[in-house]
């Protein structure tokens, strides 16, 4: 996990880890989608050891569906824990609350609960390419831009702004294409969502 700024160490930049985790799964029958369960442990764990371990840190957790149950039976030991009374407007609402909890973080890497293909080595190499507060960078599975994004400081109030419905960040994302650092992440990583039955298969 990437240590906190540290007068001894000034030009660490801190890459927050953002776990975006407040899905109810209407799909699912209402599952939370935090609490399905992934070689052993619910999806939530094993999405915030994958930030870590990708060195992102701190990680940000945003809560919503059965937020309660989730913090009661998720072991979200050192995580920054924010709930979104607003969940159910979409993930556009979810970024707001976790964008706006990050203090003097230099950037975001936004990873999305439901995606478990998504290992540590393919936030490890989007986490590379921050360059500065304003980097914008997202991981490509054969040349599509996809899952998870980073986004420098300097972006944040911008993509706040456009952040509605589930649209997420992808309107800012859109407008600023020509800036946006492309990662190949498709050898490493898939980028398949838990949003229904069927997709439970994914889930070993």
């Amino acid at each position: 996990m990437s240590s906190p700024r540290t007068p001894t160490d000034p030009h660490q930049p801190v890459v927050a880890g953002l776990l975006l985790a407040a899905g109810g799964g209407r799909r699912l029958g209402g599952r939370p989608k935090a609490l399905l369960e992934h070689r052993g442990s619910p999806l939530v764990e094993h999405a915030v050891r994958t930030l870590r371990e990708g060195g992102c840190g701190p990680v940000h957790v945003v809560l919503g569906a059965a937020a309660d149950r989730v913090r009661e039976e998720a072991d979200l030991t050192g995580c920054v824990v924010r709930d979104n009374p607003a969940w159910e407007e979409g993930m556009g609402s979810s970024l707001r609350v976790g964008l706006a909890s990050l203090g003097a973080a230099d950037a975001a890497l936004v990873l999305l609960v439901d995606q478990p293909g998504i290992g540590a080595e393919a936030v490890a190499r989007v986490r590379a390419a921050y360059r500065s507060r304003s980097s914008l960078a997202a991981a490509a599975y054969g040349g599509r831009r996809g899952h998870p994004v980073l986004f420098g400081a300097d972006r944040w109030d911008g993509i706040a702004a456009g952040a509605e419905g589930d649209q997420g960040a992808r309107a800012y994302l859109r407008a600023h294409a020509d800036a946006i650092t492309l990662v190949e992440c498709g050898d490493v990583a898939q980028e398949y969502d838990i949003d229904t039955p069927e997709d439970l298969r994914y889930l070993l």
